[in-house]
């Protein structure tokens, strides 16, 4: 005997209809994550866990809180991390993660909206994390809510991940809930924009570099070996590889070439030494075809050679040079597993915004990348603009389109009821 027909069509716009029956209580519940602060660094983030679970309980939603110890924590260059998990069980079946960070770069200057404020302006949420992903904290708690509104026989279940460790790089976030094996996901959906569905993106390599030269009076240069034109001559050697990498371009869509940027450089002691030490870090995005240990040895070696052809203008000796890695995060490369997820996000995606949703790369990296190396098939799909540069994320005035959360919301409800109906 088959199975009874189940009209999804009319579910759906059930669907739709809780999601604008609670869209207030949507919003609300947004605000009041952005305003607990999670700047990272310095990273103080265990608060905010505890305000999202204390949101969350009178919802039914019980989060189990999964605080990084304080040491590891430390050591990692942060305050304290409480990392959440809500488990929402339906009956055998798959179970689907949906991933969204609350730790946020600090809001800098610049803004004509609090930061903290969560105000609506315009169509508008303005507030640090309003596009980049607490506003996921609520698309998908909400959309969960109304798929579990339908009381329909479901299959399966849905994992919240609320973590706070993506701006260093996710290993005590997802990565540490994944390696204590406190969660084994089959699929996973992660924080994202709502008009491209994500399934590759860069890697990227952070590395901190030390020039020692030996200080010296600015009147006797000889006396000394001046670090910061030995860093300057290593710094255009690698500016240079720019050009390089401009021959190699990515077969994904969206993501084109390698990139190396320097953002950080200090050193000397005042303007009338000869700075014996100097250090800057870089970061360098590796398209997903590149084999991250060879761009690393590859830019060790630049730097090696850089250095050891240095001639100091006025006497001096040789450089020395200490290169220290920092992050090494893979290339999310997409698992064919994926497929079920990229349609159903596609097929609701043009339903309830009217137009072809694509899935395409993105130059950054996330925290999808450390389900994909364990396994575990997953996109980057949510509430936001159809560029990072349209929502300000990062940058003054963040803000997310409540039309886009609205919408995105309805796109993550129907593509759980297609995977676990």
């Amino acid at each position: 005997m088959s199975a009874p027909h189940v009209n999804h069509e009319q579910q759906y716009q059930q669907l739709d209809a809780w999601i604008d029956a609670h869209f207030d209580e949507q919003l609300k519940f947004l605000q009041a994550l952005v305003q607990v602060p999670t700047d990272t660094p310095p990273g103080n983030n265990a608060p905010h866990a505890e305000r999202t679970a204390e949101l969350l309980a009178p919802m039914g939603f019980e989060a189990e809180k999964h605080p990084v110890p304080a040491s590891e924590v430390k050591a990692y260059g942060l305050e304290s991390i409480t990392n959440l998990i809500v488990r929402r069980q339906y009956g055998e079946g798959k179970t689907i993660a949906l991933n969204a960070h609350g730790d946020v770069v600090p809001p800098g200057e610049g803004w004509t909206h609090p930061p903290y404020g969560g105000e609506i302006h315009n169509g508008a949420m303005y507030g640090r994390a309003t596009a980049v992903s607490k506003c996921d904290f609520s698309t998908f708690t909400f959309a969960t809510r109304a798929l579990e509104s339908l009381k329909a026989p479901l299959k399966g279940g849905v994992e919240l991940h609320f973590t706070y460790d993506e701006e260093f790089g996710g290993e005590m976030g997802p990565g540490w809930l994944l390696a204590k094996g406190l969660t084994k996901p089959d699929l996973m959906i992660a924080a994202g924009f709502s008009y491209q569905v994500v399934t590759a993106h860069n890697g990227c390599l952070q590395m901190e570099v030390t020039v020692h030269g030996e200080m010296a009076h600015a009147a006797i240069p000889d006396s000394g070996t001046d670090a910061l034109q030995g860093a300057v001559h290593i710094l255009n050697a690698l500016h240079a590889l720019n050009t390089q990498y401009l021959k190699v371009t990515s077969k994904v869509e969206g993501i084109s070439h390698p990139y190396l940027n320097v953002g950080l450089i200090e050193g000397g002691t005042n303007t009338n030494v000869v700075p014996g030490k100097v250090s800057f870090k870089l970061d360098r995005r590796m398209i997903p075809e590149e084999n991250p240990a060879e761009v690393e040895a590859s830019i060790r070696q630049t730097i090696a050679d850089a250095a050891a052809s240095f001639k100091p203008p006025r006497g001096g000796n040789t450089l020395q040079v200490d290169v220290r890695r920092m992050l090494l995060a893979n290339a999310m490369k997409p698992l064919p597993g994926n497929q079920p997820l990229v349609s159903a996000i596609q097929k609701h995606g043009e339903q309830v915004f009217g137009e072809a949703i694509p899935a395409l790369g993105t130059p950054l990296y996330t925290d999808v990348r450390l389900y994909v190396e364990r396994g575990i098939p997953g996109v980057i799909y949510g509430a936001g603009p159809r560029t990072v540069r349209e929502s300000n994320a990062k940058r003054a005035d963040e803000h997310v389109q409540l039309e886009d959360l609205r919408r995105a919301t309805k796109v993550i409800a129907r593509t759980l009821l297609d995977l676990l109906a």
